[in-house]
């Protein structure tokens, strides 16, 4: 039975993966700020049985949503991040790389000069995980290492500037920062654009096409909102 104040939850777990459970009182005002999403806690999981759903209990360690409320673009980048976790992940299986780099992007969620790469790096690696990995090693055509400035959006492969030929139209731009071999520049409001594009692209098709699901709400959303800023970047 669950009460107007019970809520039901999914966290990420180091190495456990995905686990959802019954939080007692955890939509009540008391217990409302723990149990945010975004949250970093210490969680605790009890059932009878290994396939029940279980009661969570747990102790805030960071409260990053709570940091984030005061920034639109932060709390924009938080929501999307664990919106497509929770979306794309399979339930108890670990990924504790994954883990650790969003652990990281949370802890940083105000810094949205370093989140927002992070979060773009982090959606790239999830692919890889989840085993639709981008080969941005080489040129797809040439097998050149240089000049990668576009991904075919039906192999995930890296194409060069020199190979694209009249494809271009057909391909997404690959930016500076997702490259192997790319320095610690923050990336401008178009590179990030073109970022989450690409990221994008793959997870609507792959991650949560396969389960015939639309890419989360709130990421596309906040896609919608750097493409805003990257327009008045080139103005």
């Amino acid at each position: 039975m669950f009460g107007e104040a019970d809520a039901r939850l999914s966290l990420l777990t180091e190495t456990q993966g995905a686990w959802r459970g019954l939080v007692r009182g955890g939509a009540a005002r008391r217990h409302a700020a723990t149990w945010q999403v975004g949250n970093l806690l210490a969680a605790r999981w009890v059932a009878r049985l290994p396939d029940q759903l279980g009661t969570l209990s747990g102790e805030l360690i960071h409260p990053a949503a709570a940091l984030a409320m005061t920034d639109p673009l932060a709390l924009a980048t938080l929501r999307a991040a664990c919106a497509v976790t929770a979306g794309a992940l399979p339930e108890r299986e670990p990924h504790q790389a994954l883990f650790i780099a969003l652990a990281r992007l949370l802890a940083g969620i105000t810094d949205t000069a370093h989140a927002l790469p992070a979060l773009v790096r982090f959606e790239r690696d999830l692919l890889a995980d989840l085993g639709y990995g981008l080969d941005l090693r080489c040129c797809a055509v040439t097998g050149s290492t240089e000049n990668l400035a576009f991904v075919s959006p039906r192999t995930g492969r890296a194409v060069s500037a020199e190979a694209v030929g009249l494809w271009r139209a057909r391909v997404l731009p690959l930016p500076a920062f997702l490259r192997l071999d790319a320095d610690e520049t923050p990336p401008g409001w178009s590179a990030l654009r073109d970022g989450l594009a690409l990221t994008g692209h793959f997870l609507a098709r792959d991650a949560f096409g396969a389960h015939h699901a639309p890419l989360p709400w709130s990421r596309r959303a906040l896609y919608e909102q750097i493409a805003r800023l990257a327009e008045t970047e080139n103005a």
